[in-house]
This record gives C-alpha cells, sequence and structure tokens, in this order.
C-alpha cells in the first residue's frame, strides 16, 4: 500500500471511529435523560398471609403505579410484630398500618398520613363457632380468645380494652394474623378471638362459614395509608393524588372493592386524634391484657 493510500484509510477509519463514538455518546445522553421512576416499597400490614395478600392488593400497586414517577413494590412482615419492627426502623416508604400503629410511628420515626378509606370507622369484632351457645361476652369470662398480636389496634386492642372495662378475665393466645384467628376459631381451638369486619369479609369462605360475629366494638378512624419522610414531597403528593384519582372512578372503585375497601380520600395527621385520646401509651408498651 502507498503511503498516500494508507493515510487515507487510516483517516477514514478515524472519522468512522469518531462517528461511531459521537452516535454511541449520543444514545447514552438520550438513556441518561429518560427518568426511570422511583421504586417505592409499599408495606402492607399482615393481617392475613403473605400470598393471600399479595395477590390481592398487586392489582391495586399496579393501578397507582401506571402512568406514575414511582413504581410501588409489595411487601409485608411474616407476622404484625414483625412489621412493627420496620416500621419503627423506617424500612418501608410507604405502608397500609392500623391506626394505633400510626400514632405512634407518626411519632417516631416520623410517617405522614396521605390517604384513609372515606366515611368508614375501624370497627373490631370477636368472633364465635356458629353453633357456640355462647351469646355475649360476659360468657366468654375465663375462656381462651386468640388475637393476632398485642398492638392490632381493632383486633386485639379495642376488644382486649373491653373485656377489661368489663371486669372479664381470659387467657390470651397471639397468633400472627386475623386468618390464623378465625382458623382457630373454626377448629375449636380457642372460645373465641378477634378480627375485623373488612378481613372477615375477605376470608375463605369455607372458613367464616363456621363462624359467627359475637359482638362488634365501638368505632375509629380506620387504617392509614402513610408515607415515610425521606420521601419526596411531589411523590407524597402525587400517590395523594393518585388514591383520590382511583376513588373517583367506576374501574378504581371496583379494583377498591375487591379488596373491601371503600373509597379514599386525602388524610392528615390529626384525623388520628380520636385513636391518641384512648391513651394507649408508646408501641414498646401494648395495652396491659388480663391474664397476658
Amino acid at each position: 500500500m502507498k503511503i498516500s493510500q494508507w493515510i487515507r484509510f487510516t483517516l477514514n477509519a478515524a472519522t468512522i471511529s469518531l462517528l461511531s463514538f459521537s452516535a454511541s455518546a449520543q444514545v447514552d445522553e438520550i438513556a441518561d435523560d429518560v427518568t426511570q421512576p422511583t421504586v417505592l416499597t409499599f408495606g402492607i400490614v399482615p393481617q392475613q398471609a403473605a400470598s393471600t395478600l399479595a395477590r390481592k392488593w398487586s392489582p391495586l400497586l399496579a393501578a397507582l403505579s401506571q402512568n406514575a414517577n414511582f413504581q410501588l413494590r409489595f411487601a409485608t412482615a411474616p407476622d404484625i410484630p414483625t412489621f412493627e419492627k420496620r416500621l419503627a426502623k423506617g424500612e418501608y416508604d410507604v405502608a397500609y398500618m392500623n391506626p394505633y400503629h400510626f400514632t405512634v410511628f407518626n411519632d417516631s420515626p416520623g410517617y405522614q398520613a396521605v390517604a384513609k378509606e372515606k366515611n368508614k370507622k375501624i370497627q373490631g369484632i370477636i368472633v364465635v363457632k356458629a353453633d357456640s351457645e355462647v351469646q355475649s361476652l360476659a360468657e366468654l369470662d375465663g375462656e381462651l380468645l386468640a388475637f393476632p398480636a398485642p398492638a392490632a389496634f381493632a383486633a386485639s386492642v379495642l376488644p382486649r380494652a373491653n373485656l377489661k372495662i368489663k371486669g372479664l378475665t381470659n387467657e390470651i393466645k397471639y397468633v400472627g394474623s386475623h386468618d390464623s384467628v378465625y382458623l382457630a376459631v373454626a377448629q375449636g381451638l380457642v372460645a373465641g378471638g378477634g378480627g375485623v369486619k373488612r378481613t372477615f369479609k375477605t376470608m375463605d369462605k369455607a372458613v367464616t362459614s363456621q363462624l359467627r360475629v359475637l359482638w362488634e366494638t365501638p368505632g375509629y378512624t380506620p387504617h392509614a395509608i402513610a408515607i415515610h419522610p425521606s420521601v419526596d414531597s411531589e411523590m407524597v403528593k402525587e400517590l395523594t393524588e393518585k388514591f383520590v384519582h382511583l376513588s373517583s372512578n367506576d374501574e378504581g372503585i371496583a379494583l377498591l372493592n375487591s379488596l373491601g375497601f371503600k373509597p379514599f380520600e386525602a388524610a392528615n395527621n390529626q384525623d388520628w386524634d380520636d385513636v391518641r385520646a384512648l391513651g394507649l401509651g408508646g408501641f414498646a408498651k401494648p395495652l396491659e391484657t388480663v391474664n397476658e
């Protein structure tokens, strides 16, 4: 090859290489300009088995994540005490938590309320076997009762408080979830147990058909959708708007109904003052249970 030909070849090769590098840089620059949605961990209080919660909640989280600047990733815990510990450490970006949990974890690590069910008051229930002769709370005096966990607000705290007020003494067994309570009662392992209407309605009918609601507690502000203080304020606003919008159309309402929910509305921290007024104390010292 002549020197002149070699020079032309080298220059052409260099030009091609430069163009290729430039094109590659432009592609990388375009890719950098495309904002990837932020993944937010959405923790669900484990009132039911993790597989059940994942199946029921995943469509809702997907709907909330659609065309959003965030993607909600389902998370829960093996039991309610573990869920409480993870909330205390701020491990969930967003969480669906009971009213008592919210009053505690709003203080520290500072979860902020964004939404709650509209026109809803949460009530605890005590269930017994359908064929049980028990017709009143007084008839459960001295019996073994099952509850999900010490700090489960409607399913444990409220029923236990009322039992104590009425002067009833009971042996208490904590079984980890609402579903486990219903199963224990249905199987005759305990005389009765605590839950809430929503989980009772969505529990396997083969189980709940064997049960009867004996008693209901007074009503209080329901569970909170709350977000960790480290999450960007714009995402807090966007998530709130998503919940409200989802509750304003037929498709969204149908999705919420499948979970046993009423439409949601924007919430603020003061909405749970009725729960604070109960003076239940800190999470580390749950309401004392008789004969616990």
